[in-house]
């Protein structure tokens, strides 16, 4: 017999999300969400996936790829956006809950 999955969409984001290590990204509860860069036929989008990780297993990121292509930081505005350190603006693609994975999805802005 198949299981169904339960999926959620949630309309309460992370305030903010600052870069932790490599991949990893921290929110205000010091949750841990790693992070995936998508190029969709020219659209820049990241996905995110908030997944508990050890302070300790976290390398801390020193790499100059990650810091010039990452933001250190994305600030939430607006209810559905997000304000990156560079200066550009993020619209949350979709937040979803599915059973015990959360899951996010951000696409850069064009004219940011």
């Amino acid at each position: 017999m198949v299981e169904l999955l339960s999926k959620v969409h949630l309309t309460s984001h992370p305030i903010y999300l600052r870069i932790r290590g490599h991949s990893v990204y921290e929110d205000e509860n010091q949750r841990t969400w790693l992070h995936l860069v998508m190029d969709l036929e020219g659209d820049l989008q990241v996905r995110l996936w908030q997944n508990d990780i050890p302070s300790g297993n976290i390398a801390l990121s020193t790499s100059p790829l990650t810091s010039s292509t990452m933001p250190s930081m994305w600030t939430l505005l607006f209810g559905s956006q997000y304000l990156d350190s560079m200066g550009r603006f993020w619209r949350i693609v979709h937040h979803v809950k599915v059973d015990d994975l959360e899951e996010m999805v951000l696409e850069l802005i064009d004219d940011s």
